[in-house]
């Protein structure tokens, strides 16, 4: 029986080498080249493990392996995504820079973005850096989220001329007040963080998931007031989910913003969970971002959004079982654990599909990646059966040739060949060091869940410990009878130190989508696309108008607009994707790849104005990039 159990898993996990792949690798090509860091970046001491509170002492490794991020957007307001957000965990510091690819016009000094005067203390720590125009300006701001503290907003002031730790000013997302200098507010252990237009007023809503609950995590003076999972597959003790709506704003040299929170946006039960990952796409065509939340420990959930402007509002939708499929192949009931989500159209359907991270070790925690994919036959469909409470999506992870890939993080599809297939890059690896604990994690996992919730009976993960900790980044190409194969070690990608965030952004304006990744414990890389023989590309920049005055006349980002684009060969639906993911945020342009075609694309674009009206309006544009206006109509304007 032993022998027999070990051939099927032989012979199914070899169906995860794909022979073609080495032939497959041929077509793509990627050169690692240096990131420029803050002056005297190097000399800082660099750390690998947290400061942690007492009763984490001995699971201190675990605690310690998450926290690295990565976002790449247009820093400099010149029209291209040439700039980049790094948290690096060596150093607990959030850096802002430019992209290896940049001209020197958008070349800056880099630095650390600097919160004071709000309080800040070495119980926090840096966690993600989501890029976005939060007072609707037409200037780049940030996002920073953390552990043991509310995230911050950056906002950019109108008299800065270049990226620098002047040029913005932080503001406190969450109300707070700070009388002697000291942070007073709530303990939020920040991993996720979702940025869109969910109830469809033209301005950007934030949806922040916490891990931990509200605790002293990184306090080692700290109260004993933190805990573990109570379960592993039905958790719901953590800190869970928070709904931000933009309330207000005011631009110039001394910016605000102001979100309410929006606390009975997500029913309660869908919304304490142990979350790594939120993304959203407009799966019904109504303009409104539905969302997927990705959990650790416990079930993900597909939320149908119901929202209308001035109340944010979410239902839960859950797939259907039949006969021949596994409960936790069901989703929303999955018992797996969520890591990373994005969406993308997979297969040039027209209609949006979602990948999500699991935990897939061989030999360990052996779950499997999903690979959800859209069964509605329209969007009209989609809306009904949402509304319904029922998801209509089928898990076909082994059938595409993803389903094992290790220990994974955050996700991102893109188009590197521009030959409208996507391609899936997926961040791996957990903790690395040379004393093997798979054998006491295993242990773990058949333990009984009332013993969970406390840390003390975990088995140590201290430094020098090592759970999947020599897995390397995985790039999942398309192969010629349609299924993926993992061509990262074809590619000199797979370097086996752990990674957790990719962001993905045309740094040169070419159409050579490039990506950057952020490494827990390690330095970040970044990848420049120098694939042979890349398609024509269509780039879209969409944007509304900006409020007040700017320099450049630039717009503000269209969040929540899509489109459509038919070419001879088929339809394609693409997205202003705001910022989702786990850690990993992709710049804003909205991409197809077109292959040979190159004629004129016919679009459908689709967007809600400041008033929630739905408008759409089709185009017939060239090949090439183009800046958008999304207002009444659509303008295209010159190219930055």
């Amino acid at each position: 029986m032993i022998l027999v159990a070990a051939l099927l898993f032989t012979a199914t996990r070899a169906s995860v080498a794909a022979p073609d792949g080495q032939e497959v690798a041929k077509k793509y090509g990627f050169k690692e080249m240096p990131i420029a860091m803050p002056p005297g970046y190097d000399r800082l001491p660099k750390h690998s493990v947290r400061t942690v509170n007492p009763a984490y002492q001995k699971i201190r490794s675990w605690i310690s392996s998450v926290g690295a991020a990565i976002a790449i957007n247009d820093v400099t307001g010149h029209g291209r995504p040439n700039g980049m957000c790094i948290v690096d965990t060596r150093t607990n510091r959030m850096v802002v820079t430019y992209t290896p690819t940049a001209p020197a016009a958008d070349r800056f000094t880099p630095f650390s973005l600097d919160a004071a005067p709000l309080p800040m203390d070495n119980t926090m720590a840096p966690t993600g850096c989501t890029f976005g125009d939060f007072n609707g300006d037409g200037r780049m701001d940030m996002l920073a989220t953390y552990w043991g503290r509310t995230p911050i907003v950056f906002l950019a002031r109108a008299d800065a001329k270049t990226p620098s730790p002047r040029a913005y000013t932080p503001r406190e997302l969450v109300p707070s007040e700070s009388k002697d200098g000291k942070y007073h507010g709530p303990r939020w252990n920040t991993d996720a963080a979702y940025v869109g237009d969910l109830d469809g007023d033209g301005h950007p809503d934030i949806v922040i998931g916490n891990y931990f609950p509200d605790s002293d995590v990184l306090d080692p003076h700290g109260l004993k007031n933190v805990v573990m999972n109570d379960t592993l597959s039905n958790s719901r003790n953590a800190g869970g989910d928070h709904v931000l709506r933009w309330t207000g704003s005011t631009t110039g040299n001394d910016p605000t913003v102001s979100y309410t929170q929006e606390r009975k946006a997500i029913p309660y039960h869908s919304s304490t969970g142990w979350t790594l990952a939120i993304s959203g796409a407009d799966l019904t065509g109504d303009g409104r971002h539905e969302l997927y939340i990705a959990n650790d420990f416990g079930h993900d959930h597909l939320l149908y959004n119901r929202s209308e402007p001035g109340t944010i509002r979410f239902t839960e939708a859950i797939g259907k079982r039949t006969p021949s499929t596994p409960k936790s192949f069901v989703l929303g009931n999955g018992s797996f654990k969520g890591m990373g989500v994005d969406f993308a159209d997979l297969d040039g359907t027209g209609r949006f599909d979602m990948i999500v991270s699991n935990i897939t070790v061989a030999w360990g925690l052996e779950e499997s990646n999903f690979v959800w994919k859209n069964e509605a036959a329209d969007e009209s469909e989609m809306r009904r059966k949402l509304a319904a409470g029922e998801a209509p999506f089928t898990q076909k992870a082994r059938e595409y040739r993803m389903a094992w890939t290790g220990w994974g993080w955050d996700v991102k599809m893109g188009d590197f060949r521009n030959e409208g297939k996507q391609a899936v890059i997926q961040t791996d690896g957990f903790v690395k060091g040379k004393i093997d604990r798979w054998p006491w994690l295993q242990e773990m996992a058949t333990a009984n869940d009332l013993l969970l919730q406390n840390p003390a009976m975990w088995p140590n993960v201290q430094p020098g410990d090592d759970i999947a900790g020599h897995e390397a980044l995985a790039f999942y190409a398309r192969t010629p009878n349609g299924k993926y194969a993992n061509i990262s070690e074809d590619l000199g990608l797979a370097v086996k130190t752990p990674t957790r965030a990719v962001a993905t952004g045309d740094t040169t304006g070419t159409g050579a989508l490039d990506f950057a990744v952020a490494r827990q414990w390690g330095p970040p890389a970044f990848y420049a696309n120098t694939a042979p023989d890349r398609g024509n590309y269509l780039n879209l920049d969409l944007v509304r108008p900006a409020t007040g005055n700017t320099d450049d006349g630039a717009g503000t980002p269209a969040y929540g607009a899509s489109v459509r684009a038919t070419t001879p060969s088929g339809k394609q639906i693409a997205q202003l994707d705001g910022g989702g993911g786990h850690g990993g945020f992709r710049s804003f342009d909205v991409r197809f790849g077109l292959g040979s075609y190159d004629g004129p694309v016919t679009l459908e674009l689709q967007w809600l104005d400041t008033h929630g009206g739905l408008h759409k309006e089709k185009r017939r544009l060239e090949p090439g990039s183009h800046t958008l206006m999304l207002a009444d109509d659509v303008q295209e304007v010159p190219n930055r």
